[in-house]
């Protein structure tokens, strides 16, 4: 994109009915790392890659919990995420304190799609440059949101933010009827294809939803057998086999840096994986 008389503020129109800072803000999601998101009918799972600015840093965290039940990760400006993540936590501590119960996922879809849309409309503002994909369980079941700078949100199945994110949803779509459903599955979480980040200092952060519970995946076990829970295994599985697609030919991906806990319901689901083990 190349600067013209038209990108100058995000309330100028183009003659062809575009607005170029929007479009910019846009842009800025493709340039974050790699996040999916996915659903089947009990659970909702988030897979993300993090980084890391050089093997001094820490890694950034890319997917924050709101509240019990629903979770994001993000791709684009962390900065601007932080934002929306603490408008998000207030919105679900009103809810939890005027009405005594969790607010809905689509409410809550709404309210940051109002917030994202007002900037777009005012001078001297710029869009926010961050695209999440919100996480979500309520009574109608699991859930999956993504939102974008311009404001638009969107129900998913399954979907992949961030760069190179179109090789991730090619793989979702090939496979969308093989988690969505969540049938004759088993759980035994082990994933035998090693994950590591050498040129980038990656890192992979997982989570779930399920049950009005946010489960954070960074501390899972390296095997665990439960019949009911079959299809979070599945989901998992998918969600880092799609995150895998978003990588060059010449990287790999392993669980060198990855660790994960859950809770579902009133079960935790213990914190241990090692880093030289994998999941």
């Amino acid at each position: 994109m190349f600067r013209n008389q038209y990108d100058n503020d995000v309330t100028v129109w183009s003659p062809q009915g575009r607005i170029h800072q929007i479009e910019y803000a846009m842009e800025a999601v493709k340039q974050g790392s790699a996040t999916v998101g996915l659903k089947s009918r009990t659970h909702a799972v988030l897979v993300a890659l993090k980084r890391a600015q050089s093997e001094l840093a820490a890694h950034q965290k890319k997917i924050l919990e709101v509240d019990n039940h629903v979770g994001i990760s993000i791709a684009g400006l962390t900065a601007d995420a932080r934002v929306l993540c603490n408008f998000m936590r207030q919105e679900c501590l009103n809810s939890r304190f005027v009405y005594d119960t969790p607010l809905p996922i689509a409410r809550l879809v709404s309210l940051v799609g109002n917030k994202k849309q007002i900037p777009t409309q005012r001078y001297g503002r710029r869009p926010y440059g961050v695209g999440l994909l919100i996480a979500g369980y309520d009574e109608k079941g699991p859930h999956v949101y993504q939102t974008c700078p311009s404001a638009s949100v969107f129900d998913c199945k399954a979907m992949s933010i961030g760069a190179r994110s179109q090789s991730a949803r090619t793989y979702l779509e090939r496979r969308l009827d093989q988690f969505l459903d969540g049938q004759d599955l088993f759980l035994s979480v082990h994933f035998h294809h090693p994950i590591y980040f050498h040129e980038y200092f990656c890192a992979c952060d997982i989570s779930t939803v399920s049950s009005m519970h946010v489960v954070d995946l960074s501390r899972f076990p390296v095997t665990i057998f439960c019949p009911f829970l079959a299809d979070l295994d599945d989901l998992v599985k998918h969600g880092l086999r799609a995150l895998r697609e978003t990588l060059p030919n010449d990287q790999d991906l392993t669980t060198k840096v990855c660790a994960a806990s859950a809770h579902l319901g009133s079960l935790h689901l213990g914190d241990c994986c090692s880093s030289e083990n994998g999941i």
